[in-house]
């Protein structure tokens, strides 16, 4: 059978009749175009049913090697700065010692009171009283203030402020009032409150 009269067949077949029980008594043309989309359909459902799963698998495998590659550059960059993280950590832990020397124990209190004393004497101040207050635990530290109250004129005042600032043991002034005392308005009555620290003995242990 010719082309022509093949074409000419499946044009002038009555597409309503057909009937799949008798899809071998179909024009050969129709056949193969069925044969055509059952393969092309069965072709579509093997490439989604495997290629898709393997398509997700590649598209985590690609971000877990982006992630990777994130990872191992901020790795690289830290292991090239190595040695200067070092350096800067050994001169943090030996300012952090330096500062700890600074810092009083609970035995070391009163005689940090007497330095105080022995301080406001060589100014020549009259001590009204330095009183300790009851000690405050913080997360890290303890933080023993003290009231401390003297008096003298002003330039004297000035070089007692100066010698505790200057002490070797940390205490930190605060709410410093300043009164006159007297007539003549040259002595002076100073009144404030002192703070010294200490490490937790816990904090000290866990080191």
């Amino acid at each position: 059978m010719s082309l022509k009269a093949e074409m000419r067949r499946l044009r002038d077949l009555d597409w309503r009749e057909l009937d799949i029980k008798e899809a071998g008594g179909w024009p050969w043309s129709l056949q193969l175009i069925c044969c055509l989309l059952l393969l092309g359909l069965t072709f579509a459902g093997m490439h989604w049913y495997l290629a898709s799963p393997a398509r997700e698998e590649l598209d985590q495998v690609r971000a877990e090697e982006a992630s990777l590659l994130r990872d191992y550059r901020s790795k690289a960059a830290q292991a090239a700065n190595l040695e200067a993280m070092r350096e800067q950590t050994g001169v943090l832990e030996a300012r952090m010692a330096e500062l700890r020397e600074m810092l009083p124990t609970g035995a070391e209190v009163p005689a940090l009171i007497d330095n105080i004393s022995e301080t406001a004497i060589d100014n020549q101040l009259a001590i009204d009283y330095i009183r300790l207050r009851g000690a405050e635990n913080r997360e890290h530290y303890i933080e023993q203030p003290f009231d401390i109250q003297v008096q003298g004129d002003y330039h004297r005042i000035a070089s007692f402020l100066a010698g505790v600032a200057g002490l070797s043991r940390i205490v930190t002034l605060h709410d410093m009032t300043l009164t006159p005392e007297g007539d003549s308005g040259q002595r002076l009555r100073l009144s404030m409150l002192a703070r010294t620290y200490s490490y937790r003995q816990d904090e000290e242990g866990a080191q």
